[in-house]
């Protein structure tokens, strides 16, 4: 059994994405996708569910914008989720095809945490997409597991930001200029806007620093991120507010983090060192 190359690249990983329609909202499916690509190639898409249940008629127009197979699974008990066992035998099937890097599970319920343990047993990497409710063992069981609202408030935020239709000017009005904050103000104004991170997190980067760094106590961002995923499987900047890794290290007074330039001259490594350490 050809379990696929476990040393692909996240680019040119092959990924089947499996979709549980009875525990993901469908309008996040376009998003999802988005992030799922960051990964690797979705050579495979199905999506489980009830077809002939109105619960889940509004699926239709995003499987079609996304080229997503549905596969149909008959309730056959009012109120049991009927799709796990159809979504787990497919899986399996699709693993000893042997034509697979990965797995994308997208689904918030629990009874998928065997399966993703067995993937990952076949050599498979497994990414989890579910929504903050996911049970913490469905979690732990993936190589690493996306938020959903992590996805979609980023969505939201790309939404924001693309430019609006100009509008026909408007008649100028007087409007009283707002009072002027002084610096203190100011200065409060940042402090509150400032993510907070727990003091858990910041152990746990703490920890995985201590247990990375050289005889110098630098440790390369890249390796941490690495490292944070392994312990933790939904870490994710995102969780916080941060773009990036970098930046939300930066912004914990107990790391130093540090921009090393490379052989190319548009290209810094970003190194991180505890100072308490």
């Amino acid at each position: 059994m050809n379990t696929g190359n476990t040393a692909a690249s996240a680019n040119d990983m092959r990924l089947a994405v499996l979709i549980d329609a009875e525990n993901i909202p469908y309008h996040c499916l376009k998003s999802v996708m988005e992030e799922i690509a960051i990964y690797g190639t979705p050579t495979i898409k199905r999506i489980y569910g009830d077809w002939t249940s109105p619960n889940i008629s509004n699926w239709k127009q995003p499987l079609l914008e996304n080229a997503i197979t549905p596969v149909q699974q008959y309730s056959y008990t009012q109120g049991k989720n009927s799709s796990d066992s159809a979504m787990i035998i497919d899986a399996m099937d699709i693993l000893y095809a042997g034509n697979t890097d990965g797995f994308v599970l997208v689904s918030s319920d629990s009874d998928f945490t065997r399966l993703a343990i067995r993937l990952r047993e076949a050599g498979q990497r497994v990414f989890g997409i579910g929504e903050k409710k996911t049970p913490n063992a469905f979690i732990v069981s993936c190589d690493k597991f996306i938020y959903i609202d992590v996805i979609g408030s980023k969505a939201k935020k790309k939404a924001k930001e693309e430019p609006e239709p100009e509008a026909a000017p408007a008649k100028k009005t007087e409007t009283k200029k707002p009072p002027k904050q002084d610096k203190t103000e100011k200065a409060d104004t940042a402090q509150n806007d400032k993510p907070v991170i727990p003091k858990k997190i910041i152990k746990l980067i703490a920890d995985s620093i201590d247990d990375l760094a050289d005889d110098n106590e630098w440790v390369y961002m890249g390796e941490l991120g690495t490292l944070l995923i392994k312990k933790q499987p939904d870490f994710d900047h995102r969780n916080f507010g941060f773009k990036n890794l970098s930046a939300m290290v930066k912004s914990i007074d107990r790391f130093q983090v540090d921009f090393r330039q490379t052989a190319d001259p548009n290209i810094k490594h970003p190194y991180v060192r505890d100072k308490e350490s």
